[in-house]
């Protein structure tokens, strides 16, 4: 988990977007950055992008890393699994139109759970290209369900058309990766209680075996 900040405060995350190829990844990450949509785009490489955002009055670093398009076998999978090892939060994406990307959704989760070697990590789903109706192959209640199924928010939207509903999808990533942040403050504040107490029991056996000798 990344460092947080004063009081225990989150400053900083790092989130990491998967997904099939054309289902807008890296538009989706242009969108949330500079509200500006831009819809083509064909790059092999990551691309690590840098923003500063408020979300719930609370100002916290982001760098969201933008996956390229990889089948998840051989070199590719182990730069996958890198992606993950180095990610604090996951959004992932598919498209409405394209029933494979939302095939790869439940994968992607498993391979999450799978290389962070816990559940719970802080995982959003998103159906986009809702403007394009026509080409619909992915009914919204599968995509509900699915989330259901996997315990994590979904959002259904058009990157093309709203920036506020891609504000809204990272804005609950933001809040997951909190929520996971403060839990593991608490289980380590917990497991230091423990120690001051075993180490305290420990002292007082240790001082009651001196005074009897």
């Amino acid at each position: 988990m990344t460092d947080g900040g004063q009081a225990g405060r989150l400053s900083r995350a790092k989130v990491v977007i998967l997904g099939r190829g054309n289902c807008g990844k890296t538009a989706l990450c242009v969108r949330f950055i500079t509200k500006r949509f831009i819809g083509e785009y064909d790059h092999k490489k990551e691309v690590t992008y840098r923003c500063r955002k408020i979300v719930d009055k609370e100002a916290i670093d982001l760098e969201i890393l933008d996956t390229a398009n990889k089948k998840g076998v051989g070199p590719a999978a182990s730069s996958l699994e890198a992606s993950i090892k180095w990610g604090d939060g996951f959004l992932i994406i598919y498209s409405i139109t394209d029933r494979s990307s939302f095939e790869a959704v439940s994968h992607l989760k498993r391979l999450i759970d799978h290389v962070k070697q816990t559940l719970g990590i802080p995982t959003v789903i998103v159906a986009n290209k809702s403007d394009m109706e026509n080409g619909r192959v992915v009914r919204t209640e599968e995509g509900q369900s699915l989330a259901g199924d996997l315990r994590c928010p979904f959002y259904e939207l058009s990157v093309a058309e709203s920036s506020a509903a891609v504000e809204a999808a990272f804005s609950q990533l933001v809040r997951e990766v909190r929520l996971e942040f403060h839990k593991h403050l608490m289980a380590m504040d917990k497991r230091s209680r423990v120690l001051q107490m075993s180490h305290a029991l420990k002292s007082k056996l240790t001082r009651s075996k001196t005074m009897q000798w």
